[in-house]
């Protein structure tokens, strides 16, 4: 049935939670791709250099982190893994890659590291729910 999965990751519990998730729906249902996408928001070009190349760098080096946690609590599965890494608002960014990528569904944590949660659920997880073209599973 979904046989291309976005999983959106950034870390935080919820998350990982639904890297797990996600390698178990990928695995029950063979399906083909699991796309890991982690998006950061753009560095200030107010920064100048050399310090707009530090932080990009450290924001790099985050989201290494961040995918290699994702693998790990997404496990082995039948079907290829992607890791996207991108700059930009995390759900224009989710949103795009699961539009250009044809995904079947996206599994995303209800609550990220953002720094203002939403009402119900995070701000992030509400826009995509809102906008998304395809099923979108929250997990807690």
């Amino acid at each position: 049935m979904y046989q291309h999965i976005l999983l959106a990751a950034d870390g935080s519990e919820n998350a990982l939670h639904a890297a797990k998730t996600a390698g178990n729906l990928a695995r029950g249902m063979g399906s083909r791709i699991l796309r890991i996408v982690v998006a950061f928001e753009p560095v200030p070009s107010y920064l100048g250099e050399p310090n707009m190349q530090s932080a990009i760098s450290a924001r790099m080096s985050e989201a290494d982190k961040v995918l290699r946690k994702a693998q790990k609590a997404v496990g082995e599965i039948l079907g290829e893994v992607h890791t996207e890494v991108l700059e930009g608002p995390p759900a224009e960014a989710i949103l795009e890659v699961a539009k250009t990528r044809h995904v079947d569904l996206i599994v995303m944590g209800s609550r990220g590291l953002g720094r203002l949660a939403g009402v119900l659920l995070g701000s992030q997880s509400q826009k995509v729910v809102q906008h998304a073209t395809c099923p979108v599973l929250i997990v807690r």
